[in-house]
């Protein structure tokens, strides 16, 4: 082994697994909002198989695995359906318990739900959001 294999950080994305883990939280966690009466009318028009591979693309990226996303940004995506706060939390607690359903280390979970809160004012609609 030489020094560079010894001292290179693992990303989180090898880490849980890389893509199949990646594939595997994504289809659990649409099962779960797409079961969730307040979340599943924002997918009635949406291509499922498209939207799973795109995020599972953004997961990727997220999780430090290679980017391949080419998709539309955050904003340009979510914006225009005027998503409240409240609908966004529940995404994210969706997230948070598939991801610790399939046994993603604490560490990491804290990772994703702070990249969750970075990104909240791209996805919640501007009249939305706390204190507007």
């Amino acid at each position: 082994m030489t020094v560079t294999e010894e001292t290179a950080p693992v990303s989180h994305y090898d880490r849980i697994g890389g893509a199949s883990s990646v594939k595997a939280a994504v289809e659990l966690f649409y099962d779960k909002v797409l079961a969730d009466p307040d979340l599943a009318g924002y997918f009635t028009e949406v291509n499922m198989p498209g939207q799973r591979r795109h995020l599972t693309l953004m997961l990727t990226v997220v999780l430090g695995g290679p980017n391949e996303y080419a998709g539309r940004g955050l904003a340009e995506a979510h914006q225009p359906l005027n998503i409240p706060v409240e609908h966004y939390v529940k995404v994210g607690e969706h997230l948070t318990v598939t991801l610790t359903e399939l046994g993603v280390p604490a560490d990491i979970l804290a990772d994703v739900q702070t990249v969750l809160g970075q990104v909240q004012d791209q996805v919640v609609a501007a009249g939305n959001r706390p204190g507007v």
